[in-house]
């Protein structure tokens, strides 16, 4: 999976969660989740190290699947 965008849908779906339910798990604001579905790591929101780490625990993927999917090196 290369785009975070998708990632992250699937995964939503995958696990019946919302955007708004994962905003409350992660401390991520709803809008900027909303974006990053919608967007991936390229459009006019960038996600952060942090607000990655904080997602791919809380919908249980391995991070560096999702630093992958955002195009950020994962860490050595």
């Amino acid at each position: 999976m290369a785009d975070l965008g998708k990632l992250l849908q699937v995964s939503m779906h995958r696990h019946n969660v919302t955007a708004q339910a994962l905003a409350e798990r992660t401390g991520i604001r709803t809008p900027r989740i909303r974006a990053f579905v919608e967007d991936g790591a390229g459009g006019p929101v960038h996600p952060t190290e942090q607000e990655l780490a904080e997602l791919a625990e809380a919908l249980g993927l391995p991070l560096p699947e999702v630093l992958h999917a955002a195009q950020v090196p994962a860490p050595a």
